[in-house]
C-alpha cells in the first residue's frame, strides 16, 4: 500500500469489486458530464474532487500525470482523462464505463438542444443567459489552471516554461504539437542527464 509523502499526495487508492466499481465509476462520471460547464478543463476541479479526494482511485500526483497525458494525446480532453482513469482502475471495461459515463450527458443535452434550439436561439431571455455564462465559464476554467500550477510545484525558476509555450502559442503561432514535444524532451534531457549530476 502506498503511503503518504507530501499532503495527501500518494494516498493509497481504493479499488471496488468489478460491477460495484463498473457502476460507480459511470455515476460518477455521468455526474461529472452532467453538471460541469465549459468543457474539459472545467471538469478538472470536480473529476480530482471525485476521484482523488473523495474516492481515492487515483493519487494526486497520478491524476496530474494522466492530465498531462490527456493534454498529450489528441481527442476530447475529458473523455481521454476519464478514459485512462478507468483503465487504470479496471482496464477496458473500466475505461468504457468512464468514457460513456462522461460523454454521455452532453451527448444527449446537446442533442435534445440541437432539436429545439433553432425554436428559440433569437429568444433576448436566451441570449442573456448564455451572456451570463461565458464569464463563468472563463473562471471554471481559470480555477483549475492556478491549481494545477500550484500542484505541478510551479516556481520562480520553472515558471518560464507554461509561459513562454503560451506566449510561442499565441504571439508566434508555434503549433502546441511542438511545445508539448520539445517539452518531453527537455524534462527527459533533465531528468536524465543533468538532474543526476546535481
Amino acid at each position: 500500500m502506498e503511503t503518504s509523502n507530501d499532503n495527501n499526495s500518494n494516498i493509497a487508492t481504493k479499488h471496488p469489486s468489478l460491477w460495484e466499481g463498473l457502476g460507480g465509476f459511470f455515476t460518477t462520471f455521468f455526474k461529472i458530464g452532467l453538471f460541469t460547464l465549459g468543457g474539459g478543463y472545467a471538469m478538472i476541479p470536480l473529476i480530482e474532487a471525485e476521484v482523488v479526494d473523495k474516492h481515492k482511485w487515483v493519487t494526486k500526483e497520478e491524476f496530474l500525470d494522466i492530465i498531462a497525458i490527456a493534454q498529450s494525446c489528441p481527442g476530447v480532453f475529458a473523455i481521454n482523462v476519464s478514459t485512462f482513469i478507468g483503465y487504470k482502475l479496471r482496464q477496458m471495461k473500466g475505461a468504457v464505463a468512464c468514457a460513456v459515463g462522461t460523454a454521455l450527458p452532453s451527448f444527449l443535452i446537446i442533442l435534445a438542444i440541437a432539436m429545439f434550439f433553432s425554436q428559440f436561439q433569437d429568444n433576448p431571455v436566451v441570449a442573456a443567459i448564455f451572456r451570463g455564462i461565458r464569464p463563468a465559464v472563463v473562471a471554471l476554467i481559470a480555477v483549475p489552471t492556478f491549481k494545477l500550477a500550484r500542484s505541478a510545484r510551479l516556481s520562480w525558476a520553472n515558471c518560464w516554461i507554461p509561459v513562454g509555450g503560451a506566449l510561442a502559442i499565441w504571439l508566434l503561432g508555434v503549433s502546441p504539437i511542438l511545445i508539448i514535444l520539445l517539452a518531453a524532451v527537455g524534462g527527459y534531457v533533465y531528468g536524465t542527464l543533468i538532474k543526476p549530476t546535481e
